[in-house]
C-alpha cells in the first residue's frame, strides 16, 4: 500500500494494479479504485484526476471512469469542471462523522423493525454470528461476518425501503474496513455482541442505541485515520 504523502503520478506514469473484486461493474470497480488512490495519497486534494492512466490501469475505456467520477462527485470526493477535468476534493471532517451517524440511524431503525416483527430464530442467528466474530482475527472473515450480521437484521426488518436507503449510502474506506481502520474490529465485536443481546431480550430501544453508539465509534476511528492521512481540508486561520 502506498505511503501517506506519496507524490502524484506523473503524466504517462503507470498507476498501481487494482484489486479484482467479484461481481462489480466496470464503473463500480473504477469508483473503488479512485477512492483507493485518494486514500493512499497517490492523488491529493486539489490534483487533477488522470482519467487515461486510470482507464489503462483498469483495462477499460474512459466511459466507466467518467461514470465513476460522476458517482464520486455525488459523494463529495471530486469536483468535475467543464473542459478541465475532475479534481480531488478535500474531505470535511464533520461530513465523515455524518456518514457513520447516518449508518447508525438507518441500522437502528432496521433493528427496531426487526424486533417488532419478532421473526423466529433471529436472536439465535445474530448471537451465532457475534460468537463467530469473537473467535476470528482474520480481517476478511470479520468483514464477512459483520456484513452477515447487518444483512440478517435488515432482512428481518422486512422493509424494502431500508434496503433502498442503504444501497444509496457508501462508506469512506476503499477496501477491507477492518484491515485498514485501527480499532475497528474491537468496536464491531463489542457493538454486535451488545446488539445481539438486546435482540434476544426484545429490547428495541437498547438495540437501536447500540447500533448508533457502535457506528459513532467507527466514525471517530475513520476520522482519526483520514486526519492522519491528510485527507481533510485545512481549518480556516
Amino acid at each position: 500500500m502506498a505511503t501517506v504523502g506519496q507524490r502524484a503520478p506523473a503524466p504517462g506514469e503507470a498507476l498501481p494494479a487494482p484489486d479484482h473484486p467479484a461481481r462489480q461493474s466496470s464503473g463500480e470497480h473504477a469508483v473503488v479504485y479512485i477512492r483507493r488512490l485518494i486514500f493512499d495519497g497517490r492523488l491529493r486534494p486539489g490534483e487533477r484526476i488522470p482519467q487515461e492512466q486510470i482507464a489503462e490501469a483498469l483495462g477499460v475505456s474512459r466511459i466507466p471512469v467518467r461514470e465513476a467520477l460522476i458517482a464520486l462527485e455525488r459523494e463529495g470526493w471530486v469536483t468535475i469542471e467543464m473542459h478541465r477535468g475532475a479534481f480531488v476534493n478535500a474531505l470535511e471532517e464533520q461530513a465523515a462523522r455524518d456518514i457513520y451517524e447516518l449508518f447508525g440511524l438507518v441500522y437502528g431503525f432496521a433493528v427496531r423493525r426487526a424486533i417488532g416483527r419478532a421473526r423466529p430464530g433471529l436472536a439465535d442467528q445474530v448471537h451465532g454470528i457475534a460468537r463467530r466474530l469473537e473467535r476470528t482475527d482474520d480481517p476478511d472473515e470479520i468483514a464477512r461476518l459483520a456484513i452477515a450480521f447487518h444483512a440478517t437484521i435488515v432482512d428481518a426488518s422486512a422493509s424494502p425501503r431500508i434496503k433502498v436507503v442503504l444501497r444509496a449510502m457508501s462508506g469512506l474506506i476503499p477496501g477491507n474496513f477492518f484491515a485498514l481502520v485501527p480499532g475497528a474490529t474491537e468496536i464491531e465485536r463489542k457493538g454486535l455482541a451488545d446488539i445481539a443481546t438486546a435482540v434476544a431480550d426484545g429490547d428495541a430501544g437498547k438495540a437501536s442505541d447500540g447500533y448508533e453508539r457502535m457506528m459513532d465509534r467507527q466514525g471517530e476511528a475513520v476520522v482519526q485515520l483520514l486526519a492522519e492521512r491528510g485527507l481533510f481540508e485545512e481549518p480556516p486561520t
